[in-house]
């Protein structure tokens, strides 16, 4: 829970450097401006939509799983009401890899919990197994897909989406041996 409170809290903390936003948060912003629904509403029903495609992909959701659609939808919400959109650079940047860093350790956290992958996870590891292709493939392919929907649909694209897809993925990794969660094994 705690891991998908500062996912939640990382995500607003990118839209608030207003410097760009992971592919999700593009599609997520994006959806949200055309809708007029908050960013949270929007972030939990685009989740809600990602779970039913688990369906014919014979995914099974854990409580992680539920838990990732209603935590982190709600924390977005509430720590945008509270932290101001910025508009000087110094703060941009600040918040901007601050968040990014806190989205590392916070994936790292909740993935390290081993209590089932969030919506966009299954998906992939879904995609992955009904299709044969590569995570790699698999991942870029429904990252690229989720960012060009959101930009055509005005969501934020900026270095903040660049500096995010450059490093997430080595931060997390660096993090995860850290935080995971890791059985006894009785002797």
């Amino acid at each position: 829970m705690f891991g998908l409170a500062l996912y939640g809290t990382s995500m607003a903390m990118m839209t608030r450097a207003r410097l760009g936003l992971d592919p999700w948060d593009v599609l997520n912003d994006g959806v949200s401006k055309m809708t007029g629904l908050s960013f949270g509403t929007m972030t939990a029903a685009i989740s809600i939509v990602v779970l039913l495609l688990w369906i014919p992909l014979r995914q099974r959701p854990g409580i992680g799983t539920v838990a990732n659609i209603f935590v982190i939808s709600v924390m977005v919400d509430l720590v945008r009401a509270v932290l101001p959109a910025q508009s000087t650079l110094i703060w941009q940047i600040l918040l901007l890899v601050g968040g990014v860093v806190l989205n590392a350790v916070a994936t790292a956290v909740y993935v390290g919990a081993r209590l089932g992958p969030g919506p966009r996870d299954g998906l992939m590891t879904g995609l992955t197994a009904r299709t044969g292709w590569s995570v790699r493939l698999t991942r870029t392919g429904i990252e690229v897909v989720v960012l060009v929907t959101g930009f055509f649909l005005g969501g934020s694209v900026g270095v903040g989406t660049v500096l995010y897809a450059l490093s997430i993925g080595p931060l997390t990794q660096l993090l995860l041996p850290f935080v995971t969660w890791k059985p006894r094994v009785a002797s």
